[in-house]
């Protein structure tokens, strides 16, 4: 039994690693090398935390002002907003109260598991020094900044989330980088990062090969299928049989998911960061400071800084100015940060209307799997998704219930 999946970023290298390890033979496919997408450039956090769904009004309602702020947390290119209308809708559908307590609890579902599982999954590659014993910091001017972030605080007490409250001074024992304009913090213990999590994808994909697994780089154009699925076409004319398919290709999912005439409401979040390799400054942990929609972590050898998102598609060239708003931002919060020997990106997360990702088997084709739409948290999600997801595809019975995260819940 051949199964093929898709998409060679942190989800998808970590779903055909648990696969080959439970015997079944595995081909992984994607146009670029592993952990190339995406998964290169994310901001290196298991963030526990962050599972309250976007579509909530307090936020929806300040879409149209920050739409009109060029350095806002949201920026939608003009061009593309006619095609972002029918998402949109769904992100507002998504905003009804009954529908958001079942949104944060589907999230808070996944949470509770990834910082246990990302462990299990670091002792398997032996990569467990690849993370951060210190938290995350969430920053805020005064107690008025605080108390505009109530409803995140309400729904970690509701669900159990470690998180404690800080002073300025606290705060700044712990990070004496921080700026005497932080007036108070939250400290979440759970919620930590990894030392650069490109090198754990090609840890996972390595030890996929050592047990046996194939990479082949190339793009897929097509499928073929009867009552089933019974082969993947690719770009250079071979086609790779298979009696499973998983598609997790982030946001290039919907593409794919159209050839089997099975379409996601799937948008690209365009995200940006700095990757400062001589910051002046050291951090043990990693900051957000939510009104200002940026975070900065120490990883990959530096300090990268990120935040906001970019609404514009999968073919528009990258915006940097997008990268230099979120380092003006940080020096805001860490004065002494210098931004030097830099090197500037921008990824595409795969963002559901829901915020809550399809981890789920085909409505319409018997052996295709979907695990995609993870958004800010494919590194949070990862490990967890693979656990899942190899006990769906293996016929075993999941720790979760996942009907919530089926692909035709839209």
């Amino acid at each position: 039994m051949v199964t093929v999946v898709i998409g060679a970023g942190i989800i998808g290298t970590a779903i055909a690693h648990d696969l080959q390890k439970r015997g079944r033979a595995v081909v992984l496919i994607d146009r670029d090398a592993p952990g190339k997408g995406a998964s290169f450039g994310n901001m290196a956090s298991i963030a526990v935390t962050e599972f309250m769904p976007a579509s909530r009004p307090s936020v929806w309602r300040q879409i149209p002002g920050w739409m009109l702020d060029p350095e806002g947390p949201v920026r939608v290119r003009p061009g593309y907003m006619p095609r972002l209308v029918p998402w949109f809708l769904r992100f507002v559908a998504a905003s009804r109260p009954s529908k958001l307590r079942a949104l944060e609890a589907q999230g808070a579902a996944l949470c509770g598991r990834a910082l246990g599982d990302t462990l299990v999954l670091l002792r398997e590659t032996g990569l467990e020094d690849q993370i951060s014993e210190a938290g995350c910091l969430s920053l805020y001017t005064d107690a008025a900044e605080f108390r505009a972030d109530r409803e995140h605080i309400e729904i970690l007490q509701r669900f159990g989330f470690a998180h404690e409250v800080l002073d300025g001074a606290a705060a700044r024992a712990l990070e004496p980088a921080l700026s005497d304009k932080i007036g108070m913090a939250v400290r979440f213990p759970d919620n930590r990062s990894m030392k650069d999590p490109y090198k754990l994808v090609l840890a996972l994909a390595d030890r996929f090969r050592a047990l046996g697994g194939q990479i082949v780089q190339c793009a897929v154009v097509g499928f073929a299928r009867s009552d089933k699925i019974t082969a993947v076409r690719l770009t250079d004319g071979r086609e790779i049989a298979a009696d499973a398919v998983v598609i997790c290709a982030g946001a290039y999912s919907a593409r794919l998911s159209k050839l089997l005439d099975e379409p996601i409401p799937l948008e690209t979040e365009r995200g940006y960061h700095t990757q400062i390799m001589a910051p002046g400054i050291e951090m043990q942990h990693s900051i957000i400071w939510p009104a200002r929609a940026f975070m900065v972590t120490p990883t990959a050898g530096g300090i990268r800084v990120g935040g906001t998102v970019e609404m514009a598609g999968l073919e528009a060239a990258p915006d940097y100015r997008r990268a230099k708003v979120t380092v003006r931002r940080a020096q805001v919060a860490l004065p002494g940060l210098r931004c030097a020997e830099f090197t500037e990106w921008m990824g595409h997360r795969p963002a559901l209307p829901d915020t809550v990702p399809i981890l789920s088997a085909s409505a319409k084709t018997k052996g295709v799997f979907y695990a995609t739409g993870h958004g800010h948290l494919g590194l949070t999600y990862a490990a967890t998704t693979a656990k899942l997801m190899g006990d769906l595809i293996t016929g075993a019975t999941p720790a979760l219930e996942l009907h919530p995260y089926r692909v035709n819940r839209f």
